[in-house]
């Protein structure tokens, strides 16, 4: 039986195999996945995405399943026993962060009536479908991500430059950035 040619990423580890095949580039819509999805990528920063990946559940435990609504009243009090949880990144700045990039989601919720609206207005609600051949064409940002980035940074989100933010586009199906020999390019097409 032929293996299933996909993107080289992700090598053997069962876990990441996983992620690409079901999860990264399918399009989501929902308003708290993305807000998860771009909380991830900020604290995936400077660390690989498998490192995330291996601590996800225990993220989600952390913060409330990554609602929105009591991420946005954490207390310092919540911010000192998040830094001492071993099962997440364990950075101030990201946790900080993370709360008031809440806040700043829920200003939008209540002026735009949904995150999801605001992000995907970058790609004119529409996944944009690469043709790259190979991984090395790929590019680490595009204008659509560093327009993103300086929009959100504007509403006060942090951890959202713009490769964050092409790394979350990437994720969350903005852009089909599988390889065109990879089986999930034509299946997300």
């Amino acid at each position: 039986m032929a293996t299933k040619q996909r993107c080289p990423w992700p090598g053997e580890d069962p876990l990441y195999v996983a992620y690409h095949d079901e999860e990264w580039g399918v399009p989501e819509w929902d308003d708290q996945a993305l807000f998860e999805k771009l909380t991830l990528d900020g604290f995936q920063a400077g660390l690989s995405w498998i490192t995330i990946l291996r601590k996800r559940d225990h993220f989600r435990k952390a913060f409330d399943d990554f609602n929105v609504e009591k991420i946005a009243r954490y207390t310092p009090k919540k911010v000192e026993r998040l830094l001492k949880d071993a099962g997440i990144i364990r950075h101030r700045g990201k946790i900080e962060a993370t709360i008031g990039n809440a806040q700043s989601y829920l200003k939008i919720m209540e002026r735009d009536g949904g995150f999801s609206h605001y992000l995907w207005d970058f790609v004119d609600g529409a996944p944009k479908q690469n043709r790259w051949k190979t991984m090395k064409h790929v590019p680490a940002q595009t204008a659509e991500s560093q327009a993103m980035s300086k929009a959100l940074k504007s509403e006060g989100f942090k951890f959202c430059g713009p490769t964050i933010c092409y790394a979350f586009m990437q994720a969350v199906g903005m852009v089909n950035d599988h390889t065109t020999t990879c089986f999930r390019h034509k299946d997300l097409s």
